[in-house]
């Protein structure tokens, strides 16, 4: 079944249908909630409130369109007005303990290490320019998509973006983001 097939028997009432959907996406959207939240329980709340508010408002939705841009700004959204009510404005991050890398072999450990670096680097942009480096190279979507995602031009998610990647680079070369963590070598 396509997405366009989905939306439609969706939209005749058929929650089977919206399985399709769900099963689909679930993946990206759960993967986007934690790079966006940097905790797993809330990414999974997110993912579920996400999926509720697209089957209620899928009436609306016109199925020529793509679905992916649609649910992932409903999940911007979620998320977005969830950080507003608890007013939070950075990411949390997790990390293993020595003792853990010790079991594990170098390679693992180092591409652990870099995962790390990476995650830091994102919690240290500011939650606009986080969440268009999440969703384009996460989540996957065109620029295009972005600015129907997020519900800005495209000009501004350009400029976001290379902001964005600047401050990654300049993070990630310096090795700030490895040494917050005590891995800087």
């Amino acid at each position: 079944m396509t997405d366009e097939q989905a939306v439609l028997r969706c939209q005749d009432g058929e929650r089977e249908a919206f399985r399709h959907l769900v099963e689909r996406y679930q993946d990206v959207l759960f993967g986007t909630a934690v790079l966006m939240t940097g905790d797993r329980a809330q990414a999974e709340e997110h993912v579920q409130e996400a999926f509720l508010a697209a089957w209620r408002g899928i009436q609306g939705f016109h199925s020529e369109r793509p679905v992916k841009p649609w649910l992932v700004r409903i999940l911007v959204n979620t998320v977005v007005s969830q950080r507003r009510r608890r007013g939070v404005s950075t990411v949390s991050l997790e990390y293993e303990s020595e003792a853990e890398d010790a079991a594990r072999p170098a390679d693992e450990i180092e591409a652990q290490h870099e995962r790390l670096a990476i995650r830091q680097a994102l919690a240290g942009l500011n939650p606009e320019q986080r969440q268009v480096v999440v969703l384009r190279f996460f989540a996957g979507l065109t620029v295009p998509q972005l600015a129907e995602a997020t519900g800005v031009r495209e000009g501004t998610v350009k400029s976001r973006l290379h902001r964005a990647l600047g401050q990654l680079r300049d993070q990630l070369t310096t090795g700030d983001a490895r040494e917050a963590y005590g891995h800087g070598q």
